[in-house]
């Protein structure tokens, strides 16, 4: 009796049939552009490891490091790394991991003393940031969209760079760190109602209505979670007795926990760094938040490394060189109007001259949320290319200078504390490691080549002199027969 095949038997041989067809025709072709990414991530991990490690021997920042190590794998040097976007996801997580590690490391006790003080901070940024702009567009014609904004960009700080930089300086802990960190979050909450604003500039449709709800949402389930964690007894989270003791499952698990909120808060409209930094709170004040922190911090590490290498693979060195002065100046000028508007707000808040001084300049620079922004407008037509690119090498620009920046600050900070008696004394206490670290690698450098160069003259001497038989020998020849 013959066997006829039924429909989805036949359905079943015709997908296998195209799935040999295709694995055959364009299997080679995958595992070599397969091949050629792990070989672009290799690059990368070794030469921001080179450069870390060259950073920190001169006592700068690591970070500094990574943005180099970006800059010279991306397409302005050797073009090893092409395209930003194959380390973007890994940056983009790297990003919501710091977060998740500060709301774990964030003491809510005293974070509650300083959230006031935080959160009117950032909307008087904000606010005057936008008015500047608009004067400008009154003054000087500037586009009215454009000037929105721009004002939005200027006030936009960097998260992890100013949080590592809080960090490496031992600052992070204390009142200065605190405040800083309650504006960053602040500033993040904004980001959302910002891209809707710069959004409808551009004629797309966007409620006022419900902007106003997410920003009363967010800020409310903020003030709601910290009052619960505030208790004295901690959390007990879900699951958590059977990943005890693994290390695998309790890395995991804090993944898991930190993604799935900045997912969530993502998906009702917040910011995704905002569900991780409440992922953060909420395992910080757990059973779990040693074992948690044991795990998560050095994943965290390592793609935040990645974030600041895509912040080099942004810099188009030869856009910035033709552009050189309208670049630097607007960086200057975003530089000093950020410092010298966020000390008077401190201080109108009755935060002293030091504490204000260095929470202004910690977030000081212009943060990589003003990439989305920016992107916005573009996308909405808001800005023209010309714009965005000159926006993008300021950010970028800003970023990479931040660590440098905040450490020759702090020195003339320390200088303006301490009585001087001579010029010698401020330019010490200015670059005195890296000018100590510069003399002591040169003395090692120059004392290494006059030994080389005394063995050379030891072993040329030789050479040159004759041996004694040899002289001998030479007379006896030279002298007539008898």
């Amino acid at each position: 009796m013959e066997h006829h095949p039924e429909p989805f038997e036949e359905a079943i041989e015709e997908t296998i049939d195209a799935v040999v067809e295709f694995a055959t025709e364009h299997g080679a072709e995958m595992g070599h552009h397969g091949q050629a990414e792990l070989t672009g991530l290799a690059a990368v991990a070794l030469v921001a490891l080179l450069c870390g490690l060259a950073m920190s021997r001169f006592r700068q920042p690591a970070i500094v490091g990574y943005i180099l190590a970006g800059v010279v794998l991306g397409p302005s040097a050797l073009g090893l790394v092409e395209d930003r976007n194959q380390i973007a996801i890994l940056a983009e997580l790297g990003v919501l991991l710091l977060l998740f590690v500060i709301g774990m490391e964030l003491s809510l006790r005293a974070f509650k003393v300083v959230w006031v003080t935080a959160v009117g901070t950032a909307l008087a940024q904000i606010g005057a940031s936008v008015g500047v702009m608009m004067l400008a567009h009154v003054v000087f014609g500037l586009d009215f969209a454009v000037a929105i904004l721009l004002g939005f960009v200027i006030a936009i700080s960097s998260t992890a760079v100013a949080v590592k930089i809080l960090d490496q300086t031992d600052e992070l802990r204390t009142r200065v760190g605190r405040i800083a960190v309650g504006v960053l979050i602040a500033q993040d909450l904004a980001v959302v109602p910002m891209m809707l604003i710069v959004a409808g500039l551009g004629g797309a449709e966007t409620s006022v209505v419900l902007t106003v709800a997410q920003i009363v949402f967010a800020v409310g389930l903020l003030i709601l979670l910290i009052l619960y964690l505030s208790r004295r007894h901690r959390v007990r989270l879900p699951f958590t007795h059977l990943v005890a003791g693994n290390l695998d499952l309790t890395a995991v698990s804090g993944l898991a926990f930190c993604f799935g909120a900045a997912a969530i808060s993502g998906a009702v409209g917040l910011s995704p760094a905002y569900g991780a930094f409440l992922a953060g709170l909420v395992i910080g004040n757990s059973t779990e938040r040693k074992a948690m922190m044991e795990t998560v911090e050095p994943i965290q590490s390592v793609l935040l490394m990645i974030f600041f290498v895509s912040i080099g693979l942004l810099m188009d060195l030869s856009y910035i060189w033709e552009n050189l002065g309208i670049v630097l100046l607007l960086w200057f000028l975003a530089s000093i109007f950020k410092t010298v508007l966020n000390i008077g707000i401190l201080r109108a808040f009755g935060e002293s001259w030091p504490r204000a001084f260095l929470a202004s300049m910690a977030i000081a620079q212009v943060g990589e949320f003003s990439f989305i922004i920016t992107q916005t407008g573009l996308s909405a037509q808001v800005i023209d290319d010309e714009i965005h690119k000159l926006i993008l090498s300021v950010t970028v620009l800003s970023l990479a200078i931040s660590p440098i920046w905040i450490v020759g600050v702090r020195r003339v900070h320390r200088i303006a504390l301490r009585s001087f008696s001579s010029i010698r004394f401020v330019l010490l206490l200015l670059a005195g490691r890296e000018t100590r670290n510069l003399l002591r690698h040169l003395g090692h450098s120059i004392r290494r080549a006059k030994v080389s160069f005394s063995l050379w003259r030891r072993r040329r001497k030789k050479t040159d002199k004759p041996t004694p038989n040899a002289t001998t020998t030479a007379v006896a020849n030279d002298r007539p027969d008898a």
